[in-house]
């Protein structure tokens, strides 16, 4: 299955200075774990906190769940010897914040080295006005994945950081355009009141209809509702079926357009639901019956 097709869900952050956090997140429902060495680490616990990621990684454990690790920005104390006890321990990918161009993106992959997936923080104000440039960089240095961080975005932008995100619109909306451009996944950024669970279903419904692919989480409590968020409904799930098979047809090999139960639909949409099958699928792989 092509990473794209990937469920990712529910995306949790987890300080890796915790290690009881650590040992939690290979029982967790979540669809991908990140290990965070960044913003949720105090300064004086970043060398334990790698330590323990590094450990976490080599130890394995993670059955479906994506294991990923957030380092700290190369222009600070930790970010280079971060990459490489990171390069040791092999995650599934390496998550590199405040990325703000294509040139951040070359750094990173030349100090991490090559085999491991790169996850792009975009972040910054100075992103938005190179988000083109960055998805091809990202293409170039095997980044699959981009992850909002609405937090520091609204903090440089100075804006409120409001439950519906109208401040923030057009830079979710111009992110969501360039990562689609470039064939790349993308994540929402977290919601930061756990105990308010309506305005985390808002956000994630939000994030649904703008067409992000998962959620950032910063709590387990927020990982049922991500994931039921963002579940493809059985009737969509059966609707991309009958497309999918009304094209498989002998007599539908040279169509562009064909009628499926009364709707015209063109073959652009047969990869939108080839797409949805394959995340269903994968969905009901890892959910018990």
């Amino acid at each position: 299955m092509s990473t794209i097709a990937r469920p990712r869900r529910s995306v949790l952050y987890l300080p890796a200075s915790n290690a009881r956090a650590v040992e939690k997140s290979r029982t967790l429902a979540c669809d991908v774990v990140i290990l965070d060495l960044e913003d949720a680490v105090a300064p004086d616990a970043k060398v334990e906190a790698r330590a323990g990621a590094a450990a976490a990684a080599l130890a394995g454990g993670y059955g479906e769940r994506e294991l990923v690790i957030r380092v700290n920005g190369l222009d600070t104390p930790w970010g280079a010897e971060d990459l490489a006890a990171v390069a040791a321990a092999k995650p599934d990918a390496v998550l590199v914040p405040k990325i703000s161009s294509p040139a951040d993106l070359e750094a990173a992959r030349a100090a991490l080295g090559s085999g491991i997936r790169l996850w792009a923080m975009i972040e910054t104000c100075a992103a938005m006005f190179d988000l083109n440039a960055i998805g091809a960089a990202s293409v170039r240095t095997g980044v699959d994945v981009w992850v909002i961080g609405s937090n520091d975005l609204a903090k440089e932008m100075r804006c409120a950081l409001t439950v519906d995100r109208a401040p923030l619109m057009t830079a979710l909306s111009l992110s969501l355009m360039a990562a689609r451009a470039h064939g790349l996944s993308i994540l929402d950024g977290v919601y930061n009141d756990i105990a308010d669970a309506d305005g985390l279903a808002r956000q994630c419904d939000q994030a649904v209809q703008w067409g992000f692919d998962g959620k950032t989480l910063i709590h387990p409590s927020q990982v049922e509702p991500a994931n039921a968020a963002f579940s493809p409904d059985s009737d969509a799930v059966a609707w991309a079926h009958a497309i999918a098979d009304a094209f498989a047809r002998p007599d539908a090999a040279d169509k562009g357009v064909l009628k499926v139960e009364g709707r015209m639909v063109e073959r652009l949409h047969l990869a939108q639901a080839q797409r949805l099958i394959a995340v269903a699928e994968a969905i009901a792989r890892r959910t018990p019956a």
